[in-house]
């Protein structure tokens, strides 16, 4: 389960911020000052962090500051929470490694947002890191990505009674810019729910079973038409055709023509 640190020395908005984690399905830690913060911090190891700036015995940029020079704790996503900030605050905090910036009073909708979108963004982080090679930073088979070669071209969503109208939204929408509130939207939940509720019953993301749906019809194209990449990106979802290839590339370890040949190769 998605594990939520929040530092914040204000008991109410502490605890209304907990409640609305929990109620979301996410497990929570929280700590009232920032010692105490950066301590459950570095004991818990949660998967993101959402931290005040003034506090009664150190700001949240002694806070960040330690976390970032820990091997531990280097890469949690940060969330700083502040009553009004500057733009000198605003560029201290991303030079020490801030992810994002909440200013209170914020809504438990805006609080929600940040939080799925920073979780998103790690995720994506994660993956491509997963795709590089470490030795020579050549692109290596995907791991997360990557369905079976017998699915090359029968690949389907897992049937979930919970996720199947997720699904049926995302093969409706696939081809177009799909983005997660409008995904949380149809289905009644909120953006942070949904991320944390699709990653713990499929191992994916949101995006990722985007992009697998995309992959499989991009295979179809290829492998029964004859239109050019250009206009397979575009029925893909994808205008930028040079995008369309680095994500096929990703996704396959070679190019669309390249992955045409070998399959036409092989129904000769």
């Amino acid at each position: 389960m998605t594990k939520i640190l929040i530092i914040e020395d204000e008991a109410q908005t502490r605890n209304v911020f907990l409640r609305c984690l929990e109620i979301e399905g996410f497990d929570t830690c929280a700590a009232s000052n920032a010692l105490d913060g950066l301590e459950l911090a570095l004991r818990e190891q949660p998967d993101l962090i959402v931290c005040d700036i003034l506090m009664p015995d150190q700001t949240g940029y002694f806070v960040l500051s330690k976390l970032r020079r820990s091997p531990q704790t280097a890469a949690i996503p940060f969330i700083f929470l502040t009553a009004k900030v500057t733009m000198s605050e605003l560029r201290q905090g991303m030079q020490l490694g801030a992810d994002d910036y909440l200013t209170k009073p914020c809504t438990v909708e805006q609080f929600l947002e940040a939080i799925a979108v920073r979780l998103q963004r790690h995720q994506d982080v994660i993956i491509s890191q997963s795709n590089q090679n470490p030795s020579t930073g050549i692109a290596s088979q995907p791991v997360t990505n990557r369905f079976d070669e017998s699915e090359s071209l029968d690949f389907c969503f897992p049937h979930n009674e919970t996720l199947n109208p997720i699904f049926r939204f995302i093969e409706t929408h696939y081809n177009q810019s799909v983005k997660l509130d409008e995904i949380a939207r149809e289905v009644g939940y909120s953006p942070a729910y949904l991320t944390n509720l699709v990653q713990k019953e499929t191992g994916r993301t949101i995006k990722q079973w985007i992009i697998a749906r995309r992959m499989m019809q991009a295979r179809k194209l290829l492998k029964n038409t004859t239109q050019t990449v250009r206009e397979i990106a575009n029925h893909c979802g994808y205008p930028d055709a040079g995008y369309f290839t680095s994500q096929f590339r990703k996704f396959h370890d070679e190019t669309p023509l390249k992955w045409r040949k070998t399959a036409t190769i092989a129904t000769k």
